[in-house]
Order: structure tokens, then sequence, then C-alpha cells
């Protein structure tokens, strides 16, 4: 999840794609990161303890 939003941010600033491309990467950077925290305090979502 980081690395595909890492991918569409990149891709949104480097091509010229719709601007939703962007957002949709940070959001999916944002949820992955968040996820990743929950899963190394302890608390893994889905059984997973990060989403890359």
């Amino acid at each position: 999840m980081i690395i595909l939003g890492i991918i569409l941010i990149v891709l949104a600033y480097l091509a010229p794609v719709p601007a939703f491309v962007g957002t949709i990467g940070w959001i999916l950077l944002i949820v992955g990161l968040v996820l990743t925290v929950l899963g190394a305090v302890g608390r893994p979502v889905g059984r997973r303890r990060t989403y890359f």
C-alpha cells in the first residue's frame, strides 16, 4: 500500500495524468503508514503487521 502510494504520487508529478491520481496516492500512503504503525505497536490489522 505504501509503495503503491509512492508510485502514484511520483506518477502524478512526472506524467500528465489527472490530479486525482496524486490524491489517491497520498491517501494510500497515509493509510499504509497508519496501518504499519498499528502493527508496530502490537495491534496488527487483518493479521498483518505491515503494509508495504
